[in-house]
């Protein structure tokens, strides 16, 4: 019984320690920070990218059909023909998730530089504010008597 008690003692020190709860809260911020990211560059970037190229940046119909099934006559689509079992070098798919992961990833560098200058600007506030505080009584105290010993010399 000892034994029970000392493992649920222990889980319960393992789920409780503010590492724990720390990556709980990093995993879930980090899901969420993930669908706003998503949503920023498929709601805002991509419209602005296929007006600019007028037309679609998603390539994912685009495809080379290697080979067919001889009986194989319905619509030459990407999803036909691979349901169809024919051989597709599907090089759309690539490039739209390519240019996607190129937009997440300067979305995220960008976001990242701009908390990077917010962080130094909030380091520098505080730098500031500690170097204007007064110092101690204490220290002002003791400043005075190493002063007093220096002139007495």
């Amino acid at each position: 019984m000892s034994k029970a008690k000392g493992f649920i003692n222990e889980f319960k020190e393992f789920a409780v320690k503010g590492n724990m709860i720390d990556l709980a809260v990093g995993v879930i911020i980090g899901a969420a920070f993930g669908k706003i990211i998503d949503s920023l560059v498929k709601d805002v970037f991509m419209p602005f990218i296929n007006f600019i190229l007028g037309g679609s940046v998603d390539f994912s119909n685009k495809f080379i059909i290697l080979s067919k099934p001889d009986s194989y006559a319905g619509p030459e689509t990407y999803d036909e023909l691979s349901k169809a079992g024919a051989n597709v070098l599907a090089y759309g798919n690539f490039l739209t998730i390519l240019i996607n992961f190129i937009l997440l990833a300067f979305v995220v560098f960008c976001l990242v530089k701009l908390i990077s200058k917010a962080r130094a600007s909030l380091e520098k506030e505080k730098a500031i504010e500690a170097a204007a505080a007064p110092d101690p009584a204490d220290v002002v105290l003791l400043t005075e008597i190493r002063d007093l010993l220096k002139n007495k010399n």
